[in-house]
């Protein structure tokens, strides 16, 4: 079935510029379509329940996983968790605003926290940024966090990190000023990415 509906707005992107790139803003008047072979909405209780083979579009934003579950609070705020068909991954993209980059993030369970704005991959998370078709950053482990307010994340590595040994694993490429030409008409100079822990899950 198809269905249009405000539901999750999950955000996401890298510090890739002197000043926050955040996601694409045109995605939030976008119209919500939800594909699923079921849906139950709780008018009441302000909460929707997407299953079976659940592909979400709004604007450059999609989602995709097995169930997508959506409540909203009394202040307006929404609470999303996606949850990936057995041995598979739920996953997210969208592109960043102003650049020709996509941010793509996998993991077992996908949680959004609206009033927070924050972003969890949890089980076998990959976050990984695109410039054009070019894999450019790719960030492996247990647990991502990523905190749209304060342009930062955190990884945690263990057992259900995909990486050997249930450690971190992080691959960032240079940033070149032909690779970031919003970046270069402000003059101002590329920041990179910042992480709120060290390749071996130690803090800083």
């Amino acid at each position: 079935m198809k269905h249009s509906f405000l539901v999750v707005l999950l955000l996401l992107a890298f510090s890739g510029s002197g000043s926050p790139a955040w996601a694409e803003k045109a995605d939030r008047n976008k119209p919500m379509n939800v594909e699923a072979d079921a849906l139950r909405y709780d008018d009441l209780k302000q909460t929707s329940e997407f299953t079976g083979h659940v592909v979400l579009t709004k604007g450059t934003i999609l989602i995709r996983g097995a169930r997508i579950d959506v409540r909203q609070d009394p202040e307006g705020y929404q609470y999303g968790v996606v949850t990936a068909e057995p041995g598979k991954l739920a996953f997210f993209r969208q592109k960043r605003e102003g650049l020709d980059e996509f941010i793509e993030g996998e993991g077992e369970i996908i949680e959004y926290d609206g009033k927070a704005d924050r972003v969890k991959f949890i089980k076998h998370a990959e976050l990984r940024r695109f410039r054009g078709s070019t894999l450019s950053d790719e960030i492996v482990g247990g647990l991502i966090t990523y905190d749209n307010n304060s342009d930062t994340f955190a990884v945690d590595g263990g057992p259900a990190s995909p990486a050997p040994g249930g450690r971190v694993r992080a691959v960032l490429s240079p940033r070149s000023p032909a690779s970031a030409p919003a970046a270069a008409a402000s003059a101002v100079p590329p920041a990179a990415l910042r992480p709120s822990v060290t390749l071996d899950g130690g803090k800083k």
